[in-house]
C-alpha cells in the first residue's frame, strides 16, 4: 500500500501526446516559465514523429513512452497512475496541441487546491466570447451532451470534449483505474457524478491549433456522437464504484 503524502500543492502536468513534435517543446518551455515547481509528464501514446525525442531533449519532463497506441483514454490513464504512485495532489490534464494558454493553469490548479471542486474542467462556453470559432457540427454535439449530462446527473456541464481539467487526489485515484478508454472526456463526467464527484467549470480561452489534428474528425460526428451518447448512458446506469482510496 502506498502511504499518502499530506504535502499540499504537488502538481503534476500530465499532457498526453500523439504526434506533436510542432509543438511540445515550446510547450514544455512555456509551462516550466510559467510555474518550475510543477512537474511535467509526457505520455508519447507512439507517436510516429519526433514527439519523444523532442519532449526528452528539453530535460524539462518525464517522458513516458507507451508500446503502442492507446489513445486519450490510455494516455490519460497512465498519467493518472504515475500521479497517485509518486505522491502527488493534484493532476493537471493538459492537450499538447497548444490550443490551451498555459497562463490559465494557475486558475484550474488554485481550484483545486482551495477545495472548491474534486474536478475542474476549463470551458470553451460558458462565456459568449471563446476566441476561437467552433464548426457548427461541434458546438451542436457539445449542446447535445450538456443536455444529455444534465438528464442524466442532474449537473450541466457546457464543454464535456475539452482536455483541459484538474482533478484532486481522490478523484485521479478513483480514475487511475476507472478511466473510459476510447473517446473519454465526455463519459467521464457521468461516471464521476454517479460517484458523487464535485465538479466545477471555469472559464478558460481557446486558442488557434498550434499543430497535429484532431480526434474527433468532423465527418466521423454523427457515428461518435451516437458512440458517446451510448457510453454516457451506460455509465449513468451503472452501480457506484466502490474502491479502495488509496490502493492502486
Amino acid at each position: 500500500m502506498t502511504q499518502k503524502n499530506t504535502s499540499l500543492g504537488k502538481v503534476l502536468v500530465i499532457i498526453p501526446a500523439y504526434n506533436e513534435a510542432e509543438t511540445i517543446a515550446s510547450l514544455l518551455q512555456q509551462i516550466h516559465h510559467e510555474n518550475p515547481s510543477w512537474d511535467i509528464l509526457v505520455v508519447n501514446d507512439a507517436s510516429k514523429d519526433e514527439t519523444e525525442a523532442i519532449a526528452k531533449a528539453t530535460g524539462l519532463a518525464r517522458v513516458v513512452s507507451l508500446p503502442f497506441n492507446l489513445g486519450i483514454g490510455g494516455a490519460v490513464q497512465t498519467g493518472f497512475k504515475y500521479a497517485f504512485r509518486n505522491g502527488y495532489d493534484v493532476a493537471l490534464q493538459f492537450d499538447g496541441d497548444g490550443q490551451h494558454p498555459v497562463s490559465e493553469i494557475k486558475n484550474l490548479v488554485d481550484l483545486i487546491e482551495r477545495d472548491e471542486a474534486d474536478v475542474v474542467i476549463g470551458s470553451r462556453f460558458n462565456k459568449k466570447q471563446n476566441g476561437v470559432k467552433t464548426h457548427y457540427l461541434r458546438r451542436a454535439g457539445i449542446k447535445i451532451f450538456e443536455w444529455f449530462s444534465f438528464v442524466l446527473i442532474r449537473q450541466r456541464i457546457t464543454d464535456h470534449t475539452s482536455g483541459f481539467r484538474a482533478y484532486n487526489r481522490k478523484a485521479f485515484t478513483f480514475l487511475a483505474s476507472n478511466y473510459p478508454t476510447d473517446y473519454p472526456e465526455p463519459e467521464v463526467v457521468i461516471l464521476l457524478g454517479k460517484n458523487k464527484f464535485r465538479m466545477k467549470e471555469t472559464f478558460t480561452q481557446m486558442l488557434e491549433r498550434q499543430g497535429g489534428i484532431s480526434s474527433i474528425p468532423i465527418a466521423k460526428g454523427p457515428y461518435y456522437m451516437i458512440k458517446v451518447l451510448l457510453a454516457m448512458f451506460m455509465a449513468s446506469i451503472r452501480s457506484r464504484i466502490i474502491y479502495p482510496e488509496e490502493e492502486l
